[in-house]
């Protein structure tokens, strides 16, 4: 069949071929920055441990009654990071850690960019009393200290998971909501925009057929930044005893270890390793989100 009498293609293929060839692009220019690759491969490390930690160190490794060595031991073959206050394999709390440390960092920032994402579209949009009421609650916000909300919130609601998910994603949320609402405000100033009006499309049109795919970009950059800042913000709730004292996580082995006094008797195996994988991610995730905002916007001119 030649070129001349091959069927057209569907809307549905076409937009797909668009979009490989666009991933492809992103990929390819994402390559260019070794800090972002570096990054990414940590990320994958990380990631890989956190999903064969059920079967390299085993649920088990929570457990106090079952706790295979003595309280405090110091490194050895047997123990390559030591033991907890109550004997328990650091090695293998710290790598059942990163599941939850992981799981509600990346949590909290959805919920986080969600709400930004919302409540800047919407008040870039409609505009008018709307928008001035949002952008007062935006500014009331950006002006609180985030970790005291966190804290507040973590306090007054129940010790889990969940709760921290919470305090941490409805407390971080102002700074996207800013960036989408400037992005969007952008998009709607430009001609094509008026043609859909025009023509009849509504708001929810505009809205999710305009303006989300030109504000995506930001929002992915913007979600790759805060997952670093919300497992810090993890990590200190649980290190101020805020966390859910039934599971393991990197911020909760901190606590542990300063209640245990580790920072007086000199016990650095309890307190370094889980500092370093919390520094690791962050400083992986922050990699990651640079070189994904160079390559959504190179006019930002980051390093590689």
């Amino acid at each position: 069949m030649t070129a001349e009498t091959a069927p057209p293609l569907g809307t549905r293929t076409l937009a797909w071929r668009r979009r490989r060839a666009s991933a492809a692009r992103f990929w390819k220019e994402y390559q260019r920055h070794r800090a972002g690759l570096f990054g990414l491969a940590a990320l994958v490390l990380f990631g890989l441990v956190a999903l064969t930690a059920p079967l390299t160190v085993g649920s088990d490794v929570q457990s106090v009654t079952g706790a295979p060595g003595q309280p405090m031991e110091s490194p050895s073959g047997r123990f390559p990071l030591g033991t907890d206050q109550f004997g328990r394999n650091l090695l293998g709390l710290v790598v059942w850690g990163s599941r939850v440390s992981l799981l509600v960092g990346l949590l909290a920032a959805v919920l986080s960019v969600a709400i930004g994402a919302l409540i800047g579209i919407t008040a870039g949009h409609f505009r008018g009393w709307y928008a001035t009421v949002l952008m007062r609650v935006t500014d009331w916000f950006l002006v609180m200290p985030t970790l005291v909300l966190a804290i507040v919130l973590a306090t007054v609601m129940s010790r889990s998971l969940g709760t921290i998910v919470l305090a941490i994603g409805v407390t971080t949320w102002p700074t996207t909501a800013r960036l989408v609402r400037a992005q969007t405000l952008a998009v709607e100033s430009r001609p094509y925009i008026e043609r859909a009006k025009a023509l009849g499309g509504g708001h929810w049109h505009i809205m999710s057929r305009h303006v989300l795919p030109n504000v995506m970009p930001l929002i992915l950059a913007q979600t790759t930044l805060i997952i670093s800042s919300a497992i810090l913000a993890e990590a200190t709730l649980a290190f101020l005893g805020l966390g859910d004292p039934s599971v393991v996580s990197w911020g909760g082995l901190l606590q542990d270890a300063r209640e245990a006094g580790a920072v007086s008797s000199g016990d650095w195996w309890y307190l370094v390793p889980p500092g370093i994988a919390i520094a690791a991610v962050a400083l992986a995730f922050t990699l990651c989100g640079r070189a994904v905002e160079s390559v959504l916007n190179p006019r930002l001119g980051v390093s590689r």
